[in-house]
C-alpha cells in the first residue's frame, strides 16, 4: 500500500506503515526479532537527544535500544524488552527533503535499526532490504 497523503501521516499511519515492512521480512530474519518492540513516537526522548550528542532531535531517524543477538547470553540477567524506534517527525523532515517514497524510507530506518539487533554490518543491512525490494511499489 503506497497512499498519497494530502496532510502528514499520523503516528498509527507509521505505525501500519512499520507493520507492513516487519510482515513483510524474510521469515529466517523475522522469526529471531519475534519479540522486538516496535514504537513510533515524534521525536527522542531528551535524554536520548543528550546521550548521543544529537545537535537537533531531527538528527536521528530511528534507534535500537537492547543487547544485539550476538553479545546476549543465557548467563546474562535481561535488562529489559528489546526495543526500535522510529521517529516520525524526522522522518517526514527527511521525506520532505529528500522526495523519496515514506513507506520505502520508513522500511528502511526500520530495517537498518533491525540489523542493530542482529548485530549486522551496513553491507548486511543493503542485502536484507534489497531482498523486500518492490513491497511497496
Amino acid at each position: 500500500m503506497n497512499m498519497p497523503y494530502t496532510s502528514p501521516p499520523s503516528l498509527d499511519d507509521f505505525e501500519n506503515i512499520a507493520r507492513e515492512a516487519y510482515d513483510a521480512l524474510p521469515r529466517e530474519l523475522a522469526q529471531f526479532s519475534d519479540g522486538v518492540v516496535i514504537r513510533v513516537e515524534d521525536f527522542p526522548e531528551a535524554e536520548i537527544e543528550r546521550d548521543l550528542d544529537l545537535q537537533s532531535p531531527f538528527d536521528l531517524l530511528g534507534l535500537y535500544q537492547g543487547v544485539a543477538l550476538g553479545d546476549k547470553s543465557l548467563a546474562d540477567t535481561p535488562l529489559g524488552v528489546d526495543m526500535i524506534f522510529l521517529y516520525r517527525r524526522p522522518i517526514l523532515d527527511y521525506w520532505c527533503e529528500s522526495g523519496e517514497n515514506l513507506h520505502h524510507l520508513i522500511r528502511h530506518v526500520l530495517i537498518h535499526e533491525i540489523g542493530h539487533h542482529f548485530g549486522l554490518s551496513d553491507a548486511d543491512m543493503d542485502r536484507i532490504e534489497s531482498t523486500v525490494e518492490g513491497v511497496f511499489t
